[in-house]
């Protein structure tokens, strides 16, 4: 659905998730972490105004925390953050809802998974990695529908914003409300992250399917 839009739409999603996030983070007494940030738990109205949705992994938090518990690993395989499913990428934080935001948000900038950069599905090409290339080197970004400088630059915005998302020292990536300040503000102001280290994981038998335990090598 996100790619039958035009580029301000989409744009304007984006940040409508992110303000969202950034209520569930800091607007709300308790702090809400979702654990399952993706295209399928966001619901556009009449006006594609997004909602968040489905909040049966989200775990409460106080405010003065910024680490939090987990048993095990919860998230949908491909937008799950590095140090939920392994401890030593650092502490679980809602920081890992901001990986998932960028995540997404690349995906709908790519307009497919982000295993994927073409239409053939072996393909194993993954799309932050390629979209950062073409950035770093200040090409054109290849992607459809836009015609006019608006339009790229909120590509540009949606590029560099999910690209610092998905860091995987959560550390580096911004807070929800940083991640508003960047999409609203000045795409010069923006400077281009690191590039991401992780590459995709291997593809899941089963589409979208949900992990709620996974472990890394070094915890078994």
């Amino acid at each position: 659905m996100y790619r039958q839009l035009g580029w301000e739409a989409l744009f304007q999603i984006a940040v409508g998730i992110a303000q969202g996030l950034e209520y569930l983070h800091s607007g709300c007494n308790t702090r809400i972490l979702h654990f399952d940030i993706k295209p399928h738990n966001i619901l556009l109205n009449e006006d594609f105004c997004p909602k968040i949705s489905d909040f049966g992994l989200a775990k409460l938090c106080p405010q003065k925390h910024s680490i939090i518990s987990l048993t095990g690993a919860r998230g949908t395989v491909g937008y799950i953050a590095p140090e939920v499913f392994c401890r030593n990428f650092g502490g679980v934080s809602h920081k890992s809802d901001v990986y998932s935001y960028g995540m997404m948000v690349l995906e709908i900038i790519g307009g497919r998974k982000n295993i994927s950069v073409e239409v053939d599905r072996t393909s194993e090409i993954y799309f932050p990695h390629w979209v950062y290339k073409r950035l770093e080197l200040d090409e054109d970004l290849g992607l459809h529908g836009i015609r006019d400088n608006e339009a790229n630059a909120s590509a540009r915005k949606m590029i560099i914003v999910g690209l610092w998302c998905i860091q995987t020292d959560p550390s580096h990536r911004p807070s929800m409300s940083r991640v508003v300040e960047m999409l609203e503000g000045n795409l010069e102001s923006l400077l281009i992250p690191p590039k991401p280290f992780l590459s995709s994981p291997s593809r899941p038998s089963v589409d979208s399917s949900t992990t709620h335990v996974m472990k890394c090598s070094s915890e078994n």
